[in-house]
């Protein structure tokens, strides 16, 4: 009997060792990553430049249809800051993959793309109408001020949340992709000029307010539409499918003795495509490998071509792990968790302001990994139960931008980059 009792594992101790094994697997992780980001930035000066820089990029946007449409393709990669049309391409292609592998029940389609809903082509389809949309229509303040301006907004906004929340159907996605391109870009093209801009602030705040004003007044509108019926008559935030929030893959326990390395290491990945509301590790991959290739063809291509893409995917992989290792019982309770919102805000955001220092990615990185996610989750259950939760996602990025970025400059060795 004695011995018997001994060869039995110890429910304890397995989950004490599962949880040292995930800390240690998120250690290597960002390891790994900052190697990679000095290797990267010590040989970049030598890497032939292959593709036009950010700046002609800028200047040639408007300038001829396929100029126009590789602008359009960066956009989609605009949200994580990457802003390079091989990120777009490639997150769209890894999408696509991991849609077809999720619809023939493949395990290694990862997380469920699109939470489980199978609108992803809807979700995108709809977002890059809007996108289209918002640069025909506004992309002329680009060309005035000669600066790039935050018509990207609808492609992570209103269209892709308005499809999720009243589904499949053309009526939905054009409507979702006009109220996106009519509401969110005008409101954070006022707020990026007339606010972040004058009083020296991060471009992503006035980016993210566009978002969620835009959306707060589109969901306002949608209930009046007469063709905007949620499916079933209802809409209940309490699930993964609905709320825009990862869920787990098919066949895949949510037991914390289940949450072990890999599933830290996807669940990073995957929180990088979470802006987009794709969720999925492949597509973070396509977005990821894009992204990278795009720098070795021209380092001053990526992140506005300011060269800052090793040290800003750092503060990212950072964060992101953080986030996930800190609130990992918040992902086993409740299946889902918006650990991805410092990645496309405070991070990332921090070292464009105050430059590729250490303390830069790394306090930037853990401030928003500690405040980024809670916020974002109490913010989204105040919500009317029609309006879709990334508006409290959104919300919590401009609330933590505005309140952390600036502050670190009373900091020593945070100063502000030229």
């Amino acid at each position: 009997m004695t011995r018997t009792t001994k060869n039995l594992p110890n429910p304890v101790i397995s989950t004490s060792s599962t949880a040292v094994m995930r800390w240690l697997t998120g250690l290597a992780m960002v390891a790994i990553t900052a190697t990679l980001a000095i290797v990267l930035t010590g040989v970049s000066s030598a890497l032939p430049q292959l593709l036009p820089n950010y700046e002609s990029w800028l200047s040639e946007a408007y300038s001829s249809i396929p100029q126009f449409l590789r602008w359009l393709g960066g956009e989609t990669a605009e949200a994580q800051f990457f802003k390079t049309e091989l990120g777009g391409l490639g997150m769209l292609l890894g999408g696509w993959v991991a849609h077809r592998a999720w619809k023939r029940g493949r395990r290694w389609a990862g997380f469920p793309i699109s939470y489980g809903t199978g609108l992803w082509p809807w979700i995108v389809g709809s977002a890059l109408l809007g996108l289209l949309l918002s640069d025909l229509v506004w992309g002329w303040t680009s060309v005035v001020t000669g600066t790039a301006q935050p018509t990207f907004v609808p492609f992570v906004s209103v269209p892709p949340a308005i499809v999720l929340v009243y589904g499949a159907g053309w009526s939905v996605a054009v409507t979702g992709a006009v109220l996106g391109a009519a509401l969110t870009t005008p409101i954070a093209l006022l707020a990026v000029n007339f606010v972040c801009h004058p009083l020296g602030l991060p471009a992503v705040t006035g980016s993210v307010t566009g978002m969620w004003g835009g959306a707060l007044i589109a969901f306002l509108l949608a209930r009046r539409l007469p063709w905007m019926q949620p499916p079933g008559g209802d809409f209940s935030p309490d699930t993964p499918e609905t709320t825009g929030q990862q869920s787990a893959p098919a066949g895949t326990s949510t037991a914390p003795s289940q949450h072990g390395p890999g599933w830290v290491v996807r669940r990073v990945l995957a929180d990088f495509t979470e802006a987009p509301f794709h969720g999925n590790e492949i597509a973070a991959i396509g977005l990821i490998a894009g992204t990278v290739l795009s720098y070795v063809l021209n380092r001053l291509t990526p992140v506005y071509g300011s060269g800052l893409l090793p040290a800003v995917l750092t503060a990212q992989v950072l964060t992101a792990t953080l986030g996930v290792l800190l609130y990992h019982r918040r992902w086993v309770e409740a299946g889902s968790y918006p650990t991805f919102v410092p990645v496309v805000s405070v991070a990332p955001a921090t070292v464009l302001t105050y430059g590729p220092t250490v303390q830069a990615i790394v306090v930037g990185a853990v401030l928003g990994a500690i405040a980024g996610p809670p916020l974002a989750a109490q913010l989204s259950k105040r919500l009317p139960p029609d309006f879709h939760p990334f508006i409290g996602n959104v919300l919590s990025m401009t609330i933590c931008t505005l309140t952390i970025i600036p502050q670190l400059s009373i900091l020593p060795g945070f100063t502000a980059a030229t």
